[in-house]
């Protein structure tokens, strides 16, 4: 969990998923390795557009938004050959490491409940710690967006200022990872900012 700078304007000081926007570049990225078929197939469900382009620049977001806003690097770092489409990715570039969605499961999707200044359609991943490669120290400090970065157990996370949301997808992280996190389930679907109003996708 990251804790975001009090300054901020959203969400000031509250921990949160290290996450971020979709960028245009993100869908063109070269991966070393794909979701597993269900995932990509989740991810086309619900939208307009659906396309494996699109699907892969969710997973591929949510990697370059990990690397930018904590230092963590998930990918490949014994392959050769990833070339940075953009400024954002040459840190993998930099760092040898080839970006991959293999490892990436879809735990929940969510969207801001209308009538909020800012909405979101957001995507939650989970990935095993063991598949982070590389690790940059200098991400998190007190002039960042993320000024700290803690690893923590279910429990402790519960006891953290969290979004409403985060509490909401932590539970469901949790229930994931009893029934098997690699099985292909169904996604809960939050469209109306209640729990109860869980969807399955």
């Amino acid at each position: 969990m990251g804790r975001r700078h009090h300054a901020v304007r959203f969400m000031p000081g509250k921990y949160v998923f290290p996450g971020g926007r979709v960028e245009p570049e993100d869908g063109r990225v070269n991966v070393a390795g794909t979701y597993a078929p269900h995932v990509e197939r989740s991810l086309q469900a619900r939208v307009a557009r659906p396309s494996i382009t699109r699907a892969r620049a969710y997973g591929l977001a949510a990697l370059r938004e990990l690397a930018e806003e904590t230092g963590l690097l998930i990918g490949e770092a014994e392959m050769e050959g990833f070339h940075a489409r953009s400024e954002s990715w040459k840190v993998f570039a930099e760092a040898g490491v080839f970006p991959s969605l293999e490892g990436l499961h879809l735990v929940a999707r969510a969207i801001t409940p209308p009538g909020r200044p800012r909405r979101f359609d957001t995507r939650f991943f989970a990935a095993d710690r063991s598949l982070v490669s590389a690790a940059r120290s200098d991400v998190i400090h007190p002039d960042a967006e993320l000024v700290e970065l803690v690893w923590v157990t279910f429990d402790e996370a519960r006891r953290l200022d969290l979004p409403a949301i985060t509490g909401v997808v932590l539970r469901d992280l949790a229930e994931r990872l009893e029934n098997g996190l690699e099985r292909d389930l169904p996604t809960p679907f939050y469209r109306q900012g209640s729990a109860s109003e869980r969807e399955l996708i």
